[in-house]
């Protein structure tokens, strides 16, 4: 696995991975260009940022998070595609060969449904609406 040289990548030796770090600082101060170290990395991640910002408006819960960068995979990795009927043609028959995908299964924590609102004890206006009758003497008829 080759990384950048952040320091959260530093157990992944601990896990069995092959990890091979390039740091931009050390090749820039060894003269060598620090683009050819990892091509197009920041270009796909700041693609993917601008696209979690506008498709999404920038609401990207934590727990989707994962879907979202999914879906971007599939479209990045097909943005070339010669045939781009084929593409909505291979989403249609992974939708089709896959089981019922419940909400339930999609949310982390899902919320339980609100009790509704009890119905109101008497009828007529609210109190908002019930006021007494404003005094306007010039609307009173002199009838004398």
């Amino acid at each position: 696995m080759i990384t950048d040289a952040w320091m959260g990548y530093h157990g992944l030796a601990g896990l069995g991975y092959l990890h091979e770090r390039r740091s931009q600082r050390a090749a820039r101060a060894r003269g060598e260009n620090p683009g050819a170290l990892l091509p197009g990395v920041h270009r796909v991640a700041s693609l993917a940022r601008r696209w979690l910002l506008g498709t999404h408006q920038g609401r990207v819960d934590d727990t989707h998070l994962q879907s979202y960068l999914n879906e971007f995979c599939f479209r990045f990795n097909r943005r070339r595609s010669r045939s781009r009927g084929l593409v909505f043609y291979r989403l249609l028959e992974l939708a089709v060969g896959h089981g019922p995908v419940r909400y339930r299964d999609l949310v982390a924590h899902p919320k339980p449904k609100a009790k509704p609102p009890a119905p109101p004890g008497q009828r007529g206006h609210p109190p908002s609406i019930e006021r007494p009758r404003a005094a306007r003497p010039w609307r009173v008829a002199d009838l004398g």
